[in-house]
């Protein structure tokens, strides 16, 4: 028989059940309906519900089939009229009859009626081979899975699962050694480099925080409609369940799960845990699936990657929020803050939006290869047995998970001394900088003032330079006959002398000082002076002009710095001549010894 796809609906005097079944026999089909026992069956499909309200057969109900869609369409009165319905969302929970709920033992002891009889027993075979019996001692097993329900399975399935959960052989691992293994791990994995990169520069972090998954919604409209009546039990109208999603409910196989008070405790706990990994997938990926959504969810949560027992909600957030830290690409603090806000919100919804979150997580699960093992161990469990929480269980557990409180030293890992330690190293770098600038804005400066001056004494100079031979080019234009004396002195000055007796060689010798507006020419001559003596008088009248001239012009040419400095004694002015040594006329008071004009001794005359 195939079970058909149902949903039922309600309003205070009757309860709604939509039946598809398509290519059905709409002449041939039955409908049982009494207490909360429903049945219908049309060829080839058959559904039982036990239903969560009582129902009458009084006249006023109703059925109906639509051959375009295949569907029926039954109405029957509720016994109560006005009464809520708890709970029609909940597929899963209403395939199942009611005495299926009590367990029954696997192997029950058959009435001695069904005894074989002796001739149609098999003849034992003596010949068969026979093994020596050898005790052993099982090894130690030690549970996990839902409600620490299952062992044994990684034992198996060893190489298979290797990369599922990151606890190495857990079958013999107890719950501590688990426990203290992942901590080590953990503290192993967190990169403060990383951390601190997502802390400072969180542009991303902030985009991802906008984004507002449905529950978000569905939350404000609960809220906004808390203070009417019987709303409290409108909560699962806020959900709503996508076809998709109605079909894996159906698929699954009704149980009970026969839990002691421990064991509950930890499926609550674990709950919590799925549900913070799952908040933060949707929150990182904006409610896209992706390759990495699989790995995102189980290996942020403890319960799914290290077979996890918590013992506290404390414990649940501390270790979600470590993970959180230490292994996805996104590593800030607010995250976990996000998924754990986004997690109340969903508790508050009801059990409703925790089915549909757990469905979603079967889905991730199931599409990856290596994950199906955990829909097998823990999630399609966890599905089941959400349907039947009762309601006030679920808001217990909400209102104790939002009076727990998680901070940053809860996490173990130094973040607040990471933090101020990176703040501090930034403020100095930035000192630094700011140094760095000023430095290099006075080094600008100084090259600047530096350049202004090499360009200023470099302008003055040249100025210098062109005053200097403006001058010179003056003095050498403004008097034509300058030249040519200035040009005999020079030829005077560097002829070769040759010393012959105190004589020059070859030529007549005089010698002519310009200075202190004085001149002064000494002359040797062998012959009486004539017209030699009236061509020099022109020449001293000429000197005369010249030393007129500014100083350092008519002088430049003619008299040397060591004889500015060290001036030579004027002698007798006829001293010389008295002595007989030659005929001098003197014209200046500082003879030049550089420039004179030699003559012939008087034992030549």
């Amino acid at each position: 028989m195939i079970t058909p796809a149902f949903e039922l609906t309600q309003d205070p005097d009757f309860l709604t059940v939509k039946i598809r079944v398509p290519y059905a026999r709409a002449s041939e089909f039955d409908i049982y309906f009494e207490g909360e026992d429903f049945k219908f069956y049309a060829k080839p499909y058959f559904l039982r519900l036990t239903l969560p309200g009582r129902i009458v057969e009084d006249g006023r109900e109703k059925a109906s089939y639509n051959a375009d869609e295949g569907t029926f369409t039954i109405q029957l009165p509720k016994e109560v009229p006005g009464q809520y319905f708890e709970g029609l969302d909940l597929l899963t929970s209403l395939l199942a009859p009611k005495k299926s709920r009590s367990a029954k033992p696997l192997v029950e002891e058959m009435a001695a009626s069904a005894e074989l009889s002796e001739e149609n027993e098999e003849e034992f075979d003596w010949e068969m081979e026979q093994i020596p019996y050898e005790e052993s001692i099982p090894p130690l097993q030690h549970p996990y899975g839902f409600g620490n329900l299952r062992s044994g399975v990684f034992q198996r399935l060893q190489d298979e699962l290797s990369d599922v959960i990151d606890i190495k052989d857990p079958d013999q691992t107890p719950a501590k050694e688990r426990r203290r293994k992942r901590l080590a791990a953990e503290a192993a994995k967190f990169e403060p480099d990383h951390y601190l990169a997502d802390f400072f520069e969180d542009e991303a972090i902030k985009h991802l925080l906008k984004y507002k998954p449905w529950w978000i919604d569905a939350h404000k409209k609960m809220t906004a409609l808390q203070g009417e009546s019987h709303q409290e039990h409108d909560s699962p109208a806020f959900v709503v369940f996508s076809e998709e999603e109605r079909e894996q409910m159906r698929k699954f196989t009704n149980k009970s799960y026969l839990l002691d008070k421990r064991s509950r405790h930890h499926v609550y706990l674990g709950l919590i845990d799925i549900l913070l990994a799952y908040c933060y997938e949707i929150c990182v990926n904006e409610g896209e699936k992706n390759v990495e959504s699989s790995w995102n969810i189980r290996k942020l949560s403890a319960t799914l990657c290290w077979l996890e027992s918590f013992s506290s909600i404390h414990d649940v957030l501390v270790s979600f929020g470590r993970r959180v830290l230490c292994y996805p690409l996104y590593r800030h603090f607010e995250l976990v803050i996000r998924a754990f806000s986004d997690t109340v919100m969903i508790l508050q919804l009801g059990k409703a939006a925790v089915l549909k979150c757990l469905l979603d997580v079967h889905k991730i699960f199931r599409e990856c290869d290596p994950a199906y093992i955990l829909n097998d161990l823990f999630i399609t469990d966890y599905c089941i047995w959400i349907q039947k929480v009762k309601s006030k269980k679920l808001a217990a557990l909400c209102e104790s998970l939002q009076k727990t409180t998680l901070s940053k030293s809860h996490m173990g890992l130094e973040l607040e001394e990471l933090e101020a330690a990176a703040v501090l190293v930034q403020e100095e770098e930035k000192a630094l900088k700011a140094a760095g600038t000023v430095s290099k804005q006075q080094l600008l400066c100084s090259e600047s003032e530096t350049s202004d001056s090499e360009e200023s004494s470099s302008t003055s100079s040249s100025e210098t330079e062109g005053s200097d031979s403006d001058e010179q080019e003056s003095s050498t234009s403004e008097d034509g006959e300058i030249n040519p004396f200035q040009g005999m002195l020079q030829e005077e000055r560097t002829a070769p002398l040759i010393d012959c007796n105190g004589l020059r060689q070859g030529t007549n010798a005089s010698a002519t000082e310009v200075g202190d507006g004085k001149s002064k020419v000494s002359l040797q001559s062998p012959t009486p002076p004539g017209k030699l003596v009236e061509e020099l008088e022109m020449q001293i009248h000429s000197a005369m002009r010249l030393s007129e001239q500014p100083e350092g012009l008519a002088t430049a040419g003619c008299v040397s710095q060591e004889q500015e400095e060290n001036p030579v004694p004027e002698p007798d002015r006829f001293s010389e001549a008295a002595a007989g040594k030659g005929n001098f006329l003197e014209v200046s008071p500082k003879p030049n010894p550089l420039l004179f004009l030699c003559s012939t001794n008087e034992d030549e005359d």
